[in-house]
């Protein structure tokens, strides 16, 4: 793969042209085009996560989901993609060939997109979008940390999730909750994170999205991964599906310069204790070019 292939994975800038909302990126994990939708471009999230990449001391221009040019941007993006013209710009015409393919529509962005209060008719829409360029096999991914589940139009969301093809990735960075809070920087309790992904993974297969990475230097220890293949066997026990845990670290720009991707030998060590503690399919994702 060339270097400028390899960027593609590196630079994951939620803009393209002249869009607010909606931007397409080559995804490491999803082995193809994911088309974005930002659900939060007044940058606003209600983690603070150590290793975040959304830059949060400058302001956005744009403040707030405007649906109408979010639904617009997303029907033009999806012609772009199927048609292959996205191909032909000058970002993404070294996408090498096997990853030219549009693999899904992804709600994330520069916040928590399940905090968008009309995250239920949001999900709707794009799925009749989806209909109408006849990619109804193409997945709609949640990508969030699980901390709104509770609320009902979120709860109305993720069934409309489940009906146009829907997975999500729910995010779990500890084991221990002193380790969460370090990591990911909230007041919102550990257990509601966990009940939420409970819940939600026992009415679908879920899967869990997990960024290891070196603190000041220091790793993970030994007992927060214990600690935390001890959380995913809850969620079994408790009658939850995990359909694939990813285990990942650093690839971009963190937020916290003492904050470091670990060696691929490290993150090797993580998914294998995954595998052999749980029983789980766990997949690999490395970080910067070593």
């Amino acid at each position: 793969m060339s270097a400028n292939s390899t960027n593609l994975f590196t630079a994951h800038e939620r803009s393209f042209e002249t869009n607010r909302f909606v931007y397409p990126v080559v995804s490491r994990r999803s082995r193809g085009v994911s088309i974005g939708v930002n659900l939060n471009p007044d940058k606003i999230c209600n983690f603070d996560c150590i290793y975040c990449q959304v830059d949060r001391v400058e302001k956005s221009e744009t403040r707030f989901v405007e649906m109408p040019g979010l639904l617009r941007e997303l029907d033009e993006m999806l012609g772009l993609v199927a048609s292959g013209e996205l191909f032909q710009t000058a970002k993404f015409r070294d996408t090498p060939e096997p990853l030219q393919r549009l693999n899904d529509i992804a709600f994330s962005g520069d916040g928590e997109p399940t905090t968008y209060r009309n995250f239920d008719e949001i999900i709707a829409a794009c799925a009749e979008l989806k209909r109408k360029h006849g990619l109804v096999g193409v997945k709609m991914v949640l990508i969030t940390n699980a901390s709104m589940f509770h609320r009902p139009a979120v709860q109305r969301g993720l069934d409309l999730l489940d009906a146009n093809q829907g997975e999500i990735w729910a995010k779990l960075d500890a084991g221990t909750a002193e380790y969460y809070h370090l990591i990911d920087r909230t007041t919102i309790p550990f257990q509601q994170v966990l009940d939420n992904i409970a819940t939600a993974a026992r009415v679908r297969p879920i899967v869990i999205q997990s960024l290891f990475m070196r603190v000041n230097d220091l790793p993970p220890s030994e007992a927060e991964i214990d600690a935390y293949c001890a959380r995913l066997n809850e969620f079994k026990i408790a009658g939850g599906e995990i359909k694939l845990v990813q285990v990942y670290t650093i690839a971009r720009r963190p937020t916290e310069s003492y904050v470091t991707p670990l060696a691929n030998e490290e993150v090797d060590v993580i998914a294998g204790k995954v595998r052999a503690m749980t029983g789980l399919t766990a997949e690999c994702f490395y970080g910067v070019a070593q």
